[in-house]
């Protein structure tokens, strides 16, 4: 009797224990699915580089992969007046899951609506050549660009309206980054979905910003060695 007590026991152990590996697998498999071929769309927003198949309507399920990384390309408050069309020049809010990282840091911002004025004109990582190629401002640009993109990850970019996020595939494709790992998603300004981290809020009638909620990539270019 206590055989077959002890075999039903195990029975029902090894049972659990291979449901409980096919359901992590299942959930791993689709954690891990194979993405939606990187193209961009057509009209106004494929001006900017928008993609076609995952852009601000799905991104939440494209988020949390351990394959990709999440980067946002605006500047905290930017020195451009995109609330001229419709925008926010204060980064008011962001997707859960994406880091941000200033594309006017990186290069040279052009091609902006006459509307916004001007933008940011400090330092930033890479020049821009006649030719639409870049050049290094300092000897540690790639490798600071190599690990806030990482080449081996899915790469989905976002920021306000669009426009960043698509000069930013430009800027790394151009420098040899897989064009069809990168993901112009769009912009917050368009997002919906549900995984809004709010940063505004309003405190006695003064709008309040809690950057303190954003995982930020600062560069400190004051550190950098300059090329020659």
């Amino acid at each position: 009797m206590k055989e077959k007590v002890l075999a039903i026991v195990i029975a029902v152990v090894f049972v659990s224990m291979g449901l409980l590996f096919g359901y992590t697998l299942l959930n791993k498999t689709d954690e891990l699915c194979e993405l939606p071929v990187s193209e961009v769309t057509s009209g106004e927003r494929g001006m900017l580089g928008i993609d076609k198949n995952i852009n601000e309507s799905n991104i939440d399920q494209y988020l949390g992969r351990e394959d990709s990384v999440y980067r946002d390309m605006r500047m905290l408050k930017d020195v451009a007046n995109y609330e001229a069309i419709g925008g926010d020049s204060y980064l008011s809010g962001f997707v859960k899951g994406f880091e941000v990282i200033p594309y006017p840091y990186l290069t040279e911002v052009k091609g902006l609506p006459d509307a916004v004025g001007k933008a940011y004109n400090g330092k930033t990582l890479f020049k821009q050549n006649e030719d639409g190629t870049y050049s290094a401002n300092y000897e540690e640009s790639l490798s600071i660009l190599e690990y806030i993109f990482p080449k081996d990850k899915n790469i989905f970019l976002m920021c306000g309206g669009g426009g960043y996020a698509g000069m930013t595939k430009n800027l790394l494709v151009s420098l040899g980054w897989n064009k069809d790992k990168i993901y112009n998603v769009g912009g917050y300004w368009n997002y919906e979905g549900n995984n809004k981290i709010e940063v505004k809020r309003t405190v006695n009638g003064k709008d309040v910003y809690d950057f303190w909620k954003v995982n930020y990539h600062n560069i400190d270019f004051d550190s950098l060695t300059k090329v020659k």
